[in-house]
């Protein structure tokens, strides 16, 4: 199993005097992006978020290009592109050409988002972000495969367009939806699509990440998908006292109060097909550090860290991606973070690591 680095760029106003100097987080980010070649890690994977409600970072093409040009092999993610607020021949080009500069290591992973203050500043329809997605993956798909093409769709319109340039990979990159919820992991699988979902969304929805990724898995060959891949993000710290433990437990419940405010959470103007995260507010709120388990944090001495991990490969996931420094973490303590799962875990995993 593959492991990845991976961060949201979490600085919500609701992390008030704590908040970070956004300028700031996306320098140390880049450079946690080069650290993780250097410690062994497969891939990166930055977020897109706007407007600074609950990430920093509004351009992961924008950035992997930079991370490109400073590194040689880590394959590069973003996680995940907003495709509802942007014209999906603009995103087929921007990478297109981000795996050209990489020479082949873009993965695009895409999703529909869930934070409505998004949409509108675009002038996104939310009620109809499903079929906006689905769409729009369509356009770029055909705009990587086809040499020329014209659409006539219900959100998007255009002439016979030729891309360029054209992706390095063969027929493009890697695609990846971003599912949690069980009628975006069937249309995934309809399409011939990847998967990359958050563990706590797969245990609420399919009761384990064993059942998710096998049902995926079912599902897209029962479309005559065969060989299709599931990926999952997961909160990481290796700890080394009980107390260390219990601080990061802390900073997760701080990251659901910034986290709250994104999702909808008014059972009579959520959309049907996002309703459930209704629920999901529910449980945040209430969240204290004895909820928190492996479900959608792994944090602990190094034993059971890699023992959870292995129970993510036993599952099928081809790659569990890292978040280490949410709830406001610093970059010195981020990197140093990043060096412990490098020393103790990754080894387990990957036999090729740089031990920090």
């Amino acid at each position: 199993m593959k492991l990845g680095y991976f961060t949201l760029t979490d600085n919500p106003i609701e992390y008030g005097s704590t908040r970070k100097d956004a300028n700031q987080m996306i320098r140390d980010l880049a450079e946690q992006c080069v650290y993780a070649e250097e410690l062994g890690f497969d891939s990166v994977w930055v977020p897109e978020h706007h407007f600074s409600v609950l990430g920093v970072l509004p351009s992961p093409s924008l950035f992997l290009a930079n991370i490109a040009a400073r590194t040689k092999k880590i394959t590069l993610a973003p996680a995940t592109v907003l495709l509802p607020a942007s014209h999906p021949i603009r995103m087929a080009e921007e990478y297109a050409l981000l795996d050209l500069l990489s020479n082949g290591r873009a993965i695009f992973s895409a999703g529909r988002g869930y934070d409505k203050r998004e949409y509108d500043v675009f002038g996104a329809d939310f009620n109809q972000s499903r079929e906006i997605f689905f769409e729009g993956l369509d356009i770029i798909k055909k705009a990587w495969t086809e040499k020329a093409f014209s659409y006539q769709g219900k959100f998007y319109s255009f002439p016979e367009v030729e891309l360029t340039p054209r992706p390095v990979q063969d027929p493009h990159p890697p695609i990846y939806v971003a599912a949690f919820s069980r009628p975006s992991l069937e249309k995934a699988a309809e399409m011939g699509e990847n998967v990359i979902f958050a563990p706590f969304a797969a245990n609420m929805v399919f009761g384990s990440l064993e059942g998710a990724v096998s049902s995926f898995k079912e599902l897209s060959e029962k479309h005559g998908f065969k060989g299709k891949g599931a990926r999952c993000s997961y909160f990481i710290n290796v700890t080394e006292t009980k107390e260390e433990t219990e601080k990061t437990k802390q900073r997760m419940l701080k990251y659901f109060t910034g986290l709250v405010p994104a999702f909808p959470s008014d059972p009579t103007t959520a959309p049907p097909h996002i309703r459930y995260f209704v629920d999901i507010v529910e449980k945040l709120k209430k969240m204290k550090t004895d909820d928190l388990s492996d479900k959608s944090i792994i944090v602990g001495d190094p034993e059971y860290v890699t023992e959870c991990l292995k129970k993510c490969e036993a599952a099928g996931l081809e790659e569990v991606i890292l978040y280490f420094d949410f709830g406001g973490l610093s970059h010195e303590d981020t990197m140093k973070s990043m060096e412990r799962f490098a020393k103790h875990v990754l080894p387990h995993f990957n036999q090729n690591v740089v031990n920090a």
